[in-house]
């Protein structure tokens, strides 16, 4: 059993005595745990009253120095908190340990982008650029890979200098607190303000109300389009910033020329990888009608071969959707597409099991929305131009990929694609490059997610300079 929920606020760990009518459960059984927990709205209360701005006046070379620590604290937990994604999520642990590299990386990343100076600029001679902390950052993430995400937004806001609010998931929390924890212990060995970092749990309700306050200057969000409307309009009112990550429905489009095998294999990774419940996975397979059957025959062998067990054993290939809550209405969602449906998986009788699917048959039009889970539509196309169509036919723009055996052919239209990312003979869950940018388009978010880009995210501008030392132009006296 996990350790019991407890909040931080102001320096101070505390049992969360509130619960929400959420049963969490053990995905791979469907055994009840315990109920979802939510600090109280006085905790919640202090937690904004406490966010200190002093550490933003911590220089940089400083701070770190902080976050090397807090990396090297994290990297003797990092196997301890993949377990506990993995119990919690149902992804199998082959997946949560690679991930839980982002934990500890994400800080050792922040560091060396403070120390690399991202915070400062010298457009020109006596002109300087200081990028300075918005104040009090709510860091609201989701319940798929919720510590590595965590980390990410955490690190990021801690290196410009905002004090953070953190805020996972009610499904995921487990791994998130003890991340939480270990960032709080260096934060205090350090000397850190007692409101630099802060923990809360909760569902939608308390981060709607934490991101109305007018005390959060910024909120980066991941989550589901819903969830990320809210937020974009809540901090619209406030004239705060907003960072959104949402959900996509993306495409994989095979070229006339892809190898059959090396498409399936591409389909079934992006269809499978964190049990389906990833926003960059597969949504819709636009292949070529007369490479269809062959793709989904070769498909349904590899799904066919997917061992589905329990998310702690080495050998599982597919684990368990979160919650019989979310395997009801991804179910749902998949019966309602129509259709005709290969599934190929065993998966065990017990538990949030579902066997991916790739539904065949249905018109585009039925398939325009995010499923999130091991399910994704089927679309047979003539020529490339109705595939780039194919592709581009939905409202979302998060990630898309091409297989194809002429990679000059697959890269021009991959660069066609109305996405954020898009891979070329590429499947796995990481971005292109560590430096690239994370965008989202459309309905999948507002902004850019990244290395260097989240952290920027939480800091203004503020250009500071002698006026005339440096000009373009010879102006007249006005």
């Amino acid at each position: 059993m996990p350790a019991e929920p407890r909040d931080l606020v102001a320096g101070e760990w505390a049992p969360v005595e509130g619960v929400l009518d959420l049963v969490l459960e053990d995905p791979a059984t469907g055994a009840e745990l315990r109920p979802a927990a939510v600090s109280g709205g006085a905790r919640a209360e202090r937690a904004l009253a406490a966010a200190d701005p002093r550490w933003g006046g911590t220089p940089d070379a400083e701070r770190a120095e902080v976050l090397d620590a807090v990396a090297a604290a994290l990297e003797a937990v990092t196997g301890t908190i993949a377990e506990l994604e993995s119990r919690a999520t149902g992804v199998p642990i082959r997946q949560t340990a690679p991930l839980g590299a982002i934990v500890s990386g994400s800080f050792r990343l922040a560091a060396e982008r403070l120390r690399a100076g991202v915070l400062t600029e010298r457009p020109g001679p006596g002109v300087e650029v200081r990028r300075l902390p918005w104040g009090p950052a709510l860091c609201l993430v989701p319940w798929n890979a919720p510590a590595p995400m965590a980390a990410h937004k955490v690190a990021s806001a801690l290196a410009a200098g905002c004090p953070v609010i953190l805020k996972p998931s009610e499904y995921a929390p487990y791994g998130t607190q003890l991340l939480a924890e270990t960032v709080d212990a260096v934060l205090a060995e350090r000397g850190a303000p007692r409101g630099t970092f802060q923990f809360l749990h909760g569902d939608g309700r308390l981060g709607a109300a934490l991101t109305a306050d007018p005390r959060v200057r910024a909120v980066s969000f991941t989550g589901g389009t819903a969830g990320g409307t809210a937020v974009a309009a809540a901090c619209a009112a406030g004239l705060k910033p907003a960072q959104l990550e949402l959900g996509g429905n993306n495409p994989l489009v095979v070229m006339p020329d892809a190898d059959p095998d090396r498409a399936a294999r591409a389909a079934v990774d992006l269809l499978t990888t964190l049990n389906g419940q990833w926003c960059r996975a597969l949504g819709r397979l636009v292949v070529p009608a007369g490479l269809a059957d062959e793709v989904l025959a070769a498909a349904e062998a590899r799904l066919g071969a997917l061992r589905a067990g329990p998310p702690l054993d080495d050998g599982t290939d597919l684990g368990p959707l979160v919650h019989s809550r979310h395997r009801a209405l991804v179910a749902a969602r998949r019966d309602a597409l129509g259709g005709r449906i290969t599934m190929a998986t065993a998966v065990p009788g017990e538990g949030n099991y579902l066997s991916p699917a790739l539904v065949s048959d249905v018109p585009p039009e039925r398939a325009a929305e995010e499923i999130f889970g091991p399910v994704a539509t089927v679309h047979p196309y003539a020529t490339v131009e109705e595939a780039v169509a194919l592709a581009n036919g939905t409202g979302h723009g998060l990630e898309g990929y091409v297989v194809g055996s002429d990679e000059d052919a697959a890269l021009a239209v991959a660069r066609r694609i109305r996405a954020g990312e898009v891979k070329v003979n590429g499947s796995s869950v990481m971005s292109l490059h560590l430096f690239a940018p994370r965008p989202a388009w459309g309905m999948s978010g507002l902004g850019e997610e990244g290395t260097v880009e989240t952290l920027r995210f939480f800091t203004g501008a503020r250009v500071v300079g002698v006026e005339g030392r440096f000009a373009l132009h010879s102006r007249e006296p006005s």
